[in-house]
């Protein structure tokens, strides 16, 4: 049987100057998955309205399970503009359907059958939504028999010590940007990454460094690598396609080293396409092709 994860929060649409693109991380990490075979679902909300159509509309065309209800607020959007260097900026819209995340039967049905989850802190932003998120994770098979990966993602205000702290405290693994990790580390007093690793009982730590590269660590090892140099498109959904080839190739039996290099071909194959879902091609898959 094919294994299940769930991308889990927000799902949206970025909106860029000249076009619009389905996106949220949750959902970009569930489509790249998918793409490595996996049974992969987006959850969460979005509203009676016509993006809302098409937003699910488009899930199913890629090939997308979804638990994702339909409530009384906008379907989300997040207008991005783009500097020299392909970098995005965003600008979150408030109150969105996916600030409102209803918990229901279905829900804990499917996280009792999730093998992997990738969850956020922008999602938490609202308490109807972070209550959604904990009891799901709570419903979810416990200790490692499921991958329950905890992607930091600290936008403008939208996060706070006490959302962070029980999302450490129910993930196996933390991914995150290096600018981020100076924060958590003021923030809980920590100095090292390997800090995290014993203070919450982590498996692994992935912290993502842009053109510089990207460290992976984890009790028994640690692995770095570099950025590959590439002519960068825009750099929406890099991050979640890494994530998500990191979660599916350790799904698969591959080790932490094997699926941190794939990792980062990926998401620098994603770096040179418009969009955070680009369809992958089989060679970068596979990793016959690195870039």
């Amino acid at each position: 049987m094919k294994k299940t994860v769930v991308g889990l929060g927000e799902a949206l649409w970025d909106v860029f100057p000249t076009f619009r693109r389905v996106g949220g991380a949750p959902a970009n990490f569930a489509y790249h998955c998918s793409q490595f075979g996996l049974n992969s679902y987006v959850v969460s909300a979005t509203g009676r309205d016509a993006d809302g159509d098409e937003l699910l509309d488009t899930f199913y065309s890629r090939g997308l399970g979804c638990a994702v209800e339909r409530v009384d607020y906008p379907t989300g959007k997040v207008f991005i503009t783009l500097d020299e260097a392909g970098v995005a900026q965003y600008d979150i819209q408030p109150d969105a359907a996916w600030d409102h995340i209803p918990f229901t039967g279905a829900l804990k049905d499917l996280a009792r059958k999730t093998d992997a989850v990738c969850f956020g802190s922008l999602a938490q932003r609202s308490p109807v939504s972070c209550s959604s998120i904990h009891a799901f994770l709570d419903a979810m098979p416990g200790g490692n028999a499921s991958i329950r990966i905890f992607d930091v993602n600290l936008r403008l205000h939208f996060y706070n010590a006490d959302v962070l702290n029980s999302s450490l405290l129910k993930c196996n693994i933390l991914k995150i940007n290096e600018e981020e990790l100076e924060i958590l580390k003021r923030m809980f007093d920590v100095v090292s990454p390997q800090g995290f690793l014993t203070k919450y009982g982590l498996n692994t730590i992935i912290v993502t460094r842009g053109e510089k590269g990207s460290d992976v660590y984890s009790p028994g090892g640690f692995s770095s690598l570099p950025t590959p140099r590439v002519k960068v498109a825009d750099t929406v959904g890099a991050g979640d396609s890494f994530t998500a080839s990191f979660c599916s190739l350790l799904m698969q039996g591959e080790s932490v080293e094997r699926a941190h290099k794939l990792a980062v071909n990926v998401s620098a194959y994603v770096c040179t396409q418009d969009g955070a879902m680009p369809e992958m091609p089989k060679e970068i898959r596979t990793g016959e092709r690195m870039l």
